[in-house]
């Protein structure tokens, strides 16, 4: 699989992580750094909205379930500003009814949770073209 250069000088691909679990927002940031980009981790969809990734995120790992807007909601307001990110949902929802509604969406991935580093590095090389 195809790694993001991240040496000498060459911008590095954002990633934003938004999920309410911190255990998530832990540990992915430094995977994402380990495959080469730059990881931004944000504990709910309203705090990605009001930080500057919103603008710069090449691609968007997004929780579903998250307390007050939902992942889903937080898709919908991007495309309503016209902001048009990769969103790879991720989610502990083992329904494929959410899995499905997610791609009708316009998803480029779901991933379950517990998710695997090479499906991760997947659907990341998917969103980003890199693969």
């Amino acid at each position: 699989m195809k790694l993001p250069n991240g040496g000498s000088g060459i911008h590095r691909l954002v990633v934003a992580v938004v999920d309410d679990d911190e255990s998530v927002r832990e540990s992915l940031p430094d995977l994402l750094g380990e495959f080469g980009f730059e990881a931004r981790a944000f504990p709910s969809a309203e705090k990605f909205l009001v930080s500057n990734s919103v603008g710069q995120a090449n691609c968007l790992l997004l929780d579903i379930a998250m307390p007050g807007m939902t992942g889903f909601e937080l898709q919908q307001e991007l495309k309503v500003r016209g902001k048009n990110i990769p969103i790879i949902f991720i989610t502990a929802q083992k329904d494929d009814t959410v899995r499905r509604r997610a791609m009708e969406r316009g998803a480029v991935g779901v991933l379950l949770k517990p998710f695997s580093d090479t499906a991760l590095l997947s659907a990341l090389n998917t969103a980003l073209g890199l693969g």
